[in-house]
């Protein structure tokens, strides 16, 4: 039988925005006074019905052009991003719209921008909660009117923070790629975003806030929202924990069908599906029978201590069904877990959404992987990254996982993706420059030298003459030629002040000796001497004139000039 589920909803954002007071303020249900440091250590998932949503926001909902069907909202407290990642499904997100929480003062953070992108990376719509309105320097708080009617009678320039503030996160979020606007001046649901001003610790702007969301759910979304509730479920492990009193229990959404206790569950894995039998399930800390979509469970079951958070599970309404399930998880699984021979980075992380949300990122940053798995960073993988010809690959970046420490293979790890990413960049960036500082050493550069009148030190065999170098750096071997492309000789050896130097830098003047080369026949005094290249040392350079100076690349323009003129296809 088919019908209109709760509309899942997550709550995610920067920690401390005030996720978890929005859900109270709309729940009446306590959430942040059990938690350590009043910050939110594990996942929250509270249904509200419709009915709770109309007391709310009733005045504003009647005025809306279409009846509501939708039977009230799950509304999912996230404390941060590896459970957050947990929330999908084959093809996407199990959430079907996201909210945003932004403190209006503090404006977007990386984890703010981290939730988007995942966000965006699953096609899931969202909106903004801009919170904390009342800590808004002389805002003055009254819960009887609407915000629209707040905002209106505050003084000139706290309307003008609050304008401001809006518009700062506007243009931030139209860097990450979204129009938005505030709520009462979006002309189209589906092109902009919008943002509702709030308060969680006063209630002002929740009553709005409810209302687009069912106004979005029961416009866009309510095709969406249909499920055979009569059907087996379906759902998503969020967490693993050890509870007292219960042992192993799995922290769960049922997204779509019916669960109830006895039935046989089929739960992802990295190799074989585990199979168990549900022996209770505990709602809201209430036993219950069964649950139906859209609904957070804990799920009691045997053999469960091994089961990884992220993955989907299937309750089984037949036996004969077993082996089509287990083969459709294991393909969900192989959608997300990279295994190959390429070169590219390794990337690890403690649950699958938590790897699929990055893979996500890196690939969006064009980031080769090599593997990317599920678990600790094994031996396997430090040897599989050592392999790597390439130096830049030589790494592993790890989410919620165990650190490590190798001398061959660069180890990141933490429990932050953004932090993750960002600590990944900054060590790509000073790996290339290292590598292209050693690959420089190997490079000749280009360099321009004058002959001195009045020192020629030795005709021939070799000549020895004083030179100045007027650009770039001379080395020992380097070969020369003259303006006109004619080939000359190469540079023997270099004295400065009388003492052998392997180089000699512009501005000096040092003495070169030039084999096979007599002065007042191939070279005279007041000459110039240019550095020769062959074909292949100039691509190389080419490779790196990032690293070379301006007056380098102009003296390789010359060269590259020099060498045209002999019907060369050379080109800087």
């Amino acid at each position: 039988m088919a019908n209109i589920r709760s509309l899942i909803c997550l709550l995610t954002g920067h920690v401390d925005h005030g996720k978890s007071q929005i859900i109270e303020s709309i729940s009446g249900i306590n959430i942040i006074q059990k938690e350590a440091g009043r910050i939110t250590q594990t996942i929250y998932a509270v249904n509200v019905s419709i009915e709770k949503i109309e007391d709310i926001a009733g005045y504003l909902l009647k005025n809306m052009k279409y009846k509501i069907n939708i039977p009230g909202f799950l509304l999912i407290d996230s404390p941060g991003h590896s459970a957050f990642s947990n929330l999908r499904k084959r093809g996407g997100s199990i959430a079907d719209i996201g909210i945003v929480v932004i403190d209006v003062n503090e404006g977007i953070m990386p984890q703010t921008k981290e939730a988007v992108e995942i966000l965006k990376n699953h096609k899931t719509p969202f909106i903004i909660a801009l919170n904390k309105i009342d800590n808004i320097p002389g805002w003055k708080s009254n819960k009887n009117s609407s915000i629209l009617d707040n905002v209106n009678k505050q003084a000139e320039s706290v309307k003008n923070y609050l304008d401001t503030k809006l518009y700062e996160i506007v243009g931030k979020l139209y860097d990450l790629g979204f129009n938005a606007e505030r709520f009462d001046r979006v002309e189209d649901y589906t092109k902009q975003l919008a943002i509702i001003p709030i308060s969680a610790k006063t209630k002002e702007g929740i009553p709005e806030l409810l209302m687009v969301l069912t106004g979005l759910a029961q416009k866009y979304l309510e095709k969406n929202l249909a499920v055979e509730t009569d059907k087996p479920a379906k759902g998503v492990i969020l967490e693993v924990r050890d509870e007292k009193g219960l042992g192993v229990v799995l922290d769960t959404i049922v997204y779509d069908g019916t669960l109830n206790v006895n039935d046989n569950i089929v739960i992802a894995s990295l190799e074989e599906p585990i199979i168990t039998k549900v022996r209770s399930l505990i709602s809201l800390k209430n036993n219950v029978n069964s649950v139906r979509a859209a609904a957070s469970v804990k799920i009691s079951a045997p053999n469960i201590d091994y089961v990884i958070p992220g993955m989907p599970f299937r309750a089984l309404d037949s036996e004969k069904n077993i082996e089509r399930i287990k083969k459709e998880l294991k393909a969900e699984i192989k959608e997300v877990v990279i295994e190959t021979e390429k070169k590219g980075i390794i990337v690890k992380a403690d649950s699958l959404g938590s790897l699929e949300a990055l893979i996500s990122i890196l690939k969006g940053k064009n980031i080769k992987i090599r593997t990317a798995t599920i678990g600790e960073i094994t031996k396997k993988d430090i040897s599989r990254a050592e392999s790597e010809e390439d130096a830049i690959y030589r790494i592993i970046i790890g989410f919620n996982v165990k650190n490590v420490k190798h001398e061959n293979v660069k180890i990141i790890t933490s429990n932050v993706i953004y932090k993750l990413v960002e600590d990944y960049d900054k060590w790509e960036k000073e790996k290339k420059a290292e590598l292209e500082s050693i690959k420089l050493q190997k490079i000749k550069k280009p360099c321009k030298l004058r002959i001195m009148p009045g020192y020629v030190f030795r005709q021939n065999n070799p000549a020895v003459v004083g030179v100045e170098v007027m650009e770039g750096i001379v080395l020992e071997g380097t070969p020369l030629m003259k303006k006109d492309g004619s080939k000359i000789t190469g540079v023997k050896s270099i004295q400065n002040n009388g003492k052998n130097a392997e180089k000699a830098v512009k501005g000096e003047q040092v003495a070169i000796a030039l084999p096979n080369v007599t002065v007042g026949r191939q070279i005279v005094e007041g000459d110039i001497l240019i550095s020769d290249f062959t074909e292949n040392e100039f691509k190389k350079l080419k490779e790196v004139k990032d690293y070379l100076n301006h007056e380098e690349i102009e003296l390789l323009k010359e060269i590259a000039v020099i060498k045209r003129k002999q019907n060369s296809i050379w080109g800087l």
